[in-house]
């Protein structure tokens, strides 16, 4: 280039019908300014002259001719390709080394095309859809049942377990009753309303009841001590013609020996053992 600079920076040589080049204002001749500021090409090592194309990725520099792929030698220009441990190579290379597989397809994710991940898998983002709508969950709220996803409202829809009470969506915890599911706070007492969460009750007709509510209503009478008898009591109990006892109360009115697994009389209201009986 024809310049109104007279001398190289460096050389102090004229430029005079010569090339250079300008840098901060000062001019080079081509061979110092290529000794001086030219990069050094990664492939080959050899500095990146002024006339030459300089190819630049993060920070280092490739002629031209240098940059491609690691693997296959082909060139990367104007290509798309993938950087591993420094390395260069081209998507097809890079696919084949280290690529995640979409789970659902079990195709290759390309580098530079966006994928989801989700619970340690890779999706391609097309591939990421609610198994019952179709629709992209992308960052969406998701269910994930037998391996599939599924938005929440396809989830519910389908799948989610309905309060036996209120008959509205149990969304987390729950309780179990006669393999009907409850919220925590429906589950109460069908007699008094009153919280059975954590607590004991017993079942009639598929609704929970206090113990209390339960022994008032329902509960048969010991034929002895006159209290109830229920599942929360002893794990015994005996019923005999149309009286039932707690095990512990079933007990010779005269000796008081239990007649647990024993042959008794009866006389009147009263037990007997055989002895007391026969006396």
């Amino acid at each position: 280039t024809a310049s109104s600079h007279t001398d190289c920076r460096y050389c102090l040589q004229s430029l005079r019908g010569r090339k250079y080049v300008l840098r901060d204002e000062n001019a080079y001749c081509v061979a110092c300014y290529d000794s001086l500021y030219a990069n050094p090409c990664e492939e080959c090592k050899q500095p990146i002259e002024c006339n030459s194309k300089d190819l630049a990725y993060k920070g280092r520099h490739w002629h031209e001719r240098c940059f491609k792929c690691a693997k296959c030698s082909r060139s990367l220009v104007e290509k798309p390709f993938a950087a591993k441990d420094e390395v260069l190579l081209c998507t097809e290379c890079y696919s084949d080394e280290y690529s995640s597989k979409c789970f659902h397809c079990q195709k290759t994710i390309m580098p530079g095309s966006r994928k989801m991940e989700f619970k340690g898998s890779s999706w391609h983002e097309s591939c990421f859809v609610c198994q019952y709508c179709q629709q992209p969950l992308g960052t969406k709220p998701l269910v994930t049942k037998d391996n599939e996803n599924y938005c929440v409202p396809c989830f519910e829809k389908q799948f989610a377990h309905r309060c036996y009470s209120c008959k509205k969506v149990i969304t987390s915890g729950g309780v179990s009753c006669h393999d009907q599911p409850w919220h925590k706070e429906c589950f109460v007492c069908a007699g008094c309303k009153t919280q059975l969460y954590g607590q004991r009750f017993i079942s009639k007709d598929e609704y929970p009841y206090c113990v209390d509510c339960f022994s008032k209503w329902y509960a048969k009478k010991c034929a002895a001590c006159k209290k109830p008898i229920t599942a929360l009591g002893s794990a015994k109990y005996i019923s005999f013609e149309d009286r039932q006892w707690h095990g512990e109360c079933f007990n010779c009115a005269k000796c008081s020996i239990s007649l647990v697994s024993q042959e008794f009389l009866t006389r009147q209201d009263d037990i007997l053992c055989h002895e007391c009986g026969s006396a």
